[in-house]
């Protein structure tokens, strides 16, 4: 691993520099061992010759081991910090290209769940008992009905708070949990962008949707919304009676792909992994911390798609933008990995 690599080399500086200091008083102690012998030679007279010569090579010799480990010093220590630099920035490296293709694993599997979202709805729009509801002519009875047809599509399909039925008028006839949520029947929906953009889409192949918001007509629950107009005979190209518009749970979902994403255990608990939309507000944190009002700082996330930066503070950065998924562009989220390094 990269962190082993700078483990190792900060190890092997400080062992050579703890080694070349006791060559370096090694030298010392044999220099002055030298000098003393050459005074007690001198002091001894000629009979203390010979062991002047001896104290004489002695303290060259105490010299050139100086002389050699400071050279030493003087050539290992740029090498090994070197060796250093180069691992901590591998290091980074390694860790931003980590981060960053776990931030794509974490907004492609949200885009993937979101497609399915948009199939759904134009699907059901298409339902013959949602299509009655919306008559101008309707009877109570196909109203029940409807109600009681997305009442079993929701018991199937757990992920979603309410399926609603506006007419033209953007008045709500029918939804799937009257008993939930007792003050949307009847509620004006006819100024919300997901039914303004549903009933002017050009065909029953194109869906709307709006970014995650929290709807107070469903306890102030967080949720993405998709709709479609719901067309005469549910034909493709037929008349617009009213929408369809479908409330999905995304706070929980979106929490588990949170902190569903594999990060090591040693990691895990210096690791914050986000999904942000287009303005970097975040729509879910693994912390559950500033969820829809925070906005995080992806500094030169927009140059390119996936990346990564290390902020100043030392945190690892990885970014993603959503590539979509099939015929879902994407609303410009992105995946994002905040870890601290240690």
């Amino acid at each position: 691993m990269p962190e082993r690599v700078v483990h190792l080399a900060d190890q092997v500086s400080a062992l050579t520099r703890s080694r070349l200091t006791q060559v370096a008083g090694v030298a010392s102690s044999t220099k002055i061992l030298a000098l003393n012998a050459s005074i007690e030679a001198a002091r001894a007279g000629e009979a203390g010759a010979s062991f002047a010569v001896v104290a004489r090579e002695v303290g060259r010799v105490a010299d050139t081991v100086r002389d050699l480990s400071t050279d030493l010093n003087a050539q290992l220590a740029p090498l090994v910090e070197e060796l250093s630099a180069l691992g901590a920035t591998l290091v980074d490296q390694v860790r931003g290209t980590r981060t960053a293709d776990l931030a794509l694993n974490a907004v492609e599997l949200i885009d993937r769940n979101l497609y399915e979202r948009s199939c759904d709805v134009r699907w059901w729009a298409t339902d013959s008992a949602l299509v009655d509801a919306c008559a101008a002519d309707a009877d109570p009875a196909a109203v029940r009905h409807a109600v009681r047809r997305l009442a079993v599509i929701l018991s199937s399909y757990t992920v979603y708070l309410d399926l609603w039925v506006a007419d033209r008028d953007g008045r709500v006839v029918a939804h799937g949990r009257p008993d939930r949520f007792p003050s949307v029947l009847g509620s004006s929906v006819s100024a919300e962008s997901w039914f303004t953009n549903a009933v002017a889409t050009g065909s029953g192949s194109e869906y709307v949707v709006d970014d995650v918001s929290t709807n107070p007509l469903l306890g102030g629950a967080t949720v993405a919304t998709y709709a479609t107009a719901i067309r005469a005979g549910g034909d493709e190209s037929g008349e617009v009676l009213g929408a369809l518009g479908i409330f999905f749970d995304f706070a929980p979902q979106a929490h588990d792909i949170v902190t569903g994403v594999r990060v090591s255990d040693d990691d895990r608990a210096g690791t914050r992994v986000l999904l942000v939309d287009a303005d970097h507000r975040v729509l879910a944190a693994s912390d559950g911390v500033g969820l829809l009002h925070e906005r995080v700082d992806l500094g030169p996330a927009g140059s390119t798609a996936v990346g990564s930066f290390t902020r100043p503070g030392g945190e690892i950065v990885g970014y993603a933008r959503t590539p979509g998924y099939e015929t879902y562009r994407g609303l410009g989220w992105y995946g994002v990995i905040v870890q601290q390094t240690r």
